[in-house]
């Protein structure tokens, strides 16, 4: 088929010219009234939420604010789990990720079953079981204050990198299919995020995290049944994506430099899920609002099987945009201003003919970005308070001095991280990677304090301290010069190839995306000189990141530790994980009075359902 008829056939009523591509770009832009509503409508519904939670069903205390009394129930708990997991990050990052590399990344799945596996035995029966409010009390308990307010600290400069990015992505879709500015998009709707997080508290978060899952799985599931049905069939999706090379398993090189291996995408994937997923706050905050450790487990089961389907339903949107596009690449031809604008740019495609349905999507989004943002914030304001104000304070603080110390949190922080988004935007990642490789300087650090806290008790407070110091200097200089790097341009990742033989419109002739230069040198922008390739450690997988940081810690905290003279024979084994408690002498007579108290009511247990056989 020629450009000419493929041209015929989608737009039968233009002329013989060419449509330039701002003008197809202008037509896409179709975002009417009924899709704004349907936007609103979203808004409109957390705002309520927040509402009712915060001034109906009022929430008072500290415990009932961040924690929900200890007491909510499982079903919205999951719910909550996944909506702040999947962020508008993996809704849009996802598919770019497939389109523009392959399907090789989808097997981080097999990493985060086994994380799963891993939090249920280790991670979650110990901070259950202790009823933290934050994490980072742990850190004072098996450590000392110093260690906990360096956990402390690690967790804020993660969140406040990765919160920018989660508010910026759903911009990207709005700015997509109405051409709205970015900066102007998210203001108005994070201080909807805001005023519900901040009055309403964890119910609130919640329950909208709760609907917002619908949301986000609806619109995304509209898309690509739509689509397959409009570009020919499931089996077209998949003919056009095997013939490119998209549809493939990641390679089994053992080289750390290759982008994705079987290796890195499972073990890698392992570790940055385990981070997310075990040990921040963000996560652990809603496990413990929970009553007990079962039903914790069975949030932590039910969250698993909704991340894997979400992400299978991300990847194959990724198949579905190459199927559309296989051969006129919107990158090349800039009909997509970015990377991460791909699947916005499917759904007024695919969608437009069909009010309502595009506001469904950036409702869907947003859904995303939103759940994310006010998990973050409500998070945030539990760390501030429990972490960065109560241990220096030598008064108590009052109900109502708490409660407005937390609210003002989440408003200050809310409007901070309005305002990086101002930095995301100049970097030259796809956000997949840089929110992987951002969060790993702080995330395996933090990963190795608490693994050696829980895992090995024979690590001391000198060691935890001088390895995670030592595990966030190396991998902030390792994160910060690769990403320096591939947003100069001097840094670049092999890339599926695309062509534009197919366009029905014209474009301005610019650098073909997929032209690669000698691997030992890179074509600085601008200049006719080759300059050096980037430092070897650089070219790091992104996906390594979090497991050097964790090493690093890890070793420089055992060495330590090894070397000193502190010692930790009065450790209480509920800080260790229930592998390692039978193995760590004890003389806590608290703990022994508890086993024994057990035990006693297992004997009364096993008693009755004898005498009860024998009748």
């Amino acid at each position: 088929m020629t450009a000419e008829t493929a041209m015929e056939d989608r737009l039968p009523n233009w002329s013989q010219v060419l449509p330039t591509v701002q003008e197809v770009g202008d037509m896409l832009r179709s975002f009417g009234i009924y899709d704004y509503a349907v936007f609103a409508f979203m808004l409109l519904i957390c705002g309520v939420i927040g509402i009712y939670f915060g001034f109906v069903k009022k929430s008072t205390g500290v415990d009932e604010y961040l924690v929900g009394g200890r007491n909510m129930k499982m079903f919205p708990v999951s719910f909550s789990l996944i909506a702040s997991f999947i962020s508008g990050i993996s809704l849009l990052g996802t598919p770019t990720e497939v389109y523009v590399h392959g399907t090789s990344y989808l097997c981080v799945g097999f990493g985060i079953i086994i994380v799963a596996f891993v939090m249920s035995e280790i991670y979650l029966p110990v901070f259950h079981d202790l009823r933290l409010t934050s994490t980072y009390e742990y850190l004072e308990k098996r450590f000392d204050k110093k260690i906990r307010l360096l956990g402390s600290l690690l967790f804020s400069i993660g969140i406040m990198t990765w919160l920018p990015i989660v508010i910026y992505v759903p911009a990207l879709a709005f700015n997509q299919v109405t051409g709205a500015n970015v900066h102007i998009v998210t203001p108005f709707v994070c201080i909807v995020c805001i005023f519900y997080t901040c009055v309403g508290g964890i119910r609130a978060v919640v329950w909208t995290d709760f609907i917002q899952t619908f949301v986000m799985f609806g619109s995304m599931l509209l898309i690509i049944i739509k689509g397959t049905a409009n570009v020919g069939g499931l089996s077209v999706v998949l003919r056009r994506n095997l013939e490119s090379g998209r549809l493939e398993l990641p390679t089994t090189d053992w080289n750390p430099l290759t982008r994705h291996t079987i290796w890195s995408l499972v073990i890698g994937g392992f570790f940055h899920w385990l981070h997310i997923s075990a040990i921040n706050q963000s996560m652990i905050q809603r496990y413990l609002a929970l009553p007990t450790l079962r039903s914790a487990r069975r949030a932590l089961w039910c969250f698993t099987v909704g991340v894997l389907i979400i992400m299978g339903i991300c990847g194959y949107a990724g198949m579905l945009i190459y199927a559309w596009y296989h051969e006129c690449d919107p990158l090349t031809t800039k009909l997509a201003g970015a990377k991460d604008q791909l699947l916005p740019l499917l759904v007024m495609n695919v969608l437009r003919d069909l009010p309502g349905l595009p506001g469904l999507f950036v409702a869907g989004v947003f859904s995303a970005a939103l759940s994310s943002l006010s998990t973050g914030l409500n998070s945030m304001s539990a760390v501030v308070l429990e972490d960065f104000v109560k241990p220096f304070c030598k008064t108590p603080f009052t109900p109502r001095a708490a409660d407005i110390l937390m609210k003002v949190t989440v408003v200050v922080l809310g409007i901070v991280c309005v305002g990086l988004v101002f930095v995301v935007e100049k970097t030259g990642s796809h956000v997949l990677q840089l929110t992987t490789s951002l969060s790993s300087i702080t995330s395996g650090p933090s990963l190795g304090i608490f693994s050696m806290g829980i895992l090995l008790p024979w690590v001391n407070a000198k060691g935890a301290l001088l390895g995670g110091l030592s595990g966030l200097s190396f991998m902030g200089w390792i994160s910060l010069s690769a990403e320096a790097a591939i947003a100069s341009g001097r840094l670049k990742f092999d890339e599926k190839p695309v062509t534009t033989e197919g366009c029905y419109y014209s474009f301005p002739q610019v650098e073909n995306l997929m032209i690669f230069y000698p691997p030992d040198a890179i074509l600085n922008e601008g200049d006719d000189d080759f300059l050096p390739e980037p430092l070897a450690l650089y070219r790091l997988s992104y996906l390594w990141y979090t497991v050097t940081g964790a090493l690093v810690t890890m070793c420089v905290g055992l060495v330590v530790s090894l070397v000193s003279s502190e010692n930790v024979e009065k450790l209480d084994p509920m800080l260790l994980a229930p592998c390692i408690r039978r193995f760590v002498k004890t003389s806590n007579k608290e703990v022994q009075q508890v086993e024994l108290l057990a035990w006693t009511k297992w004997g009364k247990l096993l008693d009755n359902i004898g005498k009860h056989q024998v009748r």
